[in-house]
């Protein structure tokens, strides 16, 4: 099996379970590693082979905006789901990163990997 990585993708949205956090959108740190086979687009060297990348990341970026999620966790989900809507996707892990959640914490991070 294959991996595509993407790091770093950046959203801005509601996740939180706190009063303030329900209102304000803050940034969080996307990670995702999709389990397919890339040998078609090897051989093709054709984005109709492969996951398209920046659409991909679009999607993830509109689904967390509008779930305004509570946990961590459920937004995880929610980007695995978002993944795993391309059918050539076997499996996906997903790392989702907030910031400045706790006073002396730097970040609070959650992965999954769906389906196991």
């Amino acid at each position: 099996m294959d991996n595509l990585k993407l790091n770093g993708i950046v959203v801005d949205c509601i996740l939180g379970d706190l009063p303030e956090e329900r209102v304000t959108e803050q940034q969080v740190m996307v990670d995702v590693e999709l389990a397919l086979d890339l040998q078609d687009a090897a051989l093709s060297d054709c984005l109709d082979d492969t996951v398209d990348y920046a659409l991909l990341v679009g999607n993830i970026r509109e689904a967390l905006e509008d779930a305004k999620c509570r946990l961590l966790e459920r937004a995880a989900d929610v980007v695995a789901d978002v993944c795993l809507a391309d059918p050539r996707v076997e499996h996906v892990t997903v790392g989702i990163k907030k910031f400045g959640t706790v006073a002396g914490l730097g970040s609070a991070q959650v992965r999954i990997t769906r389906p196991l």
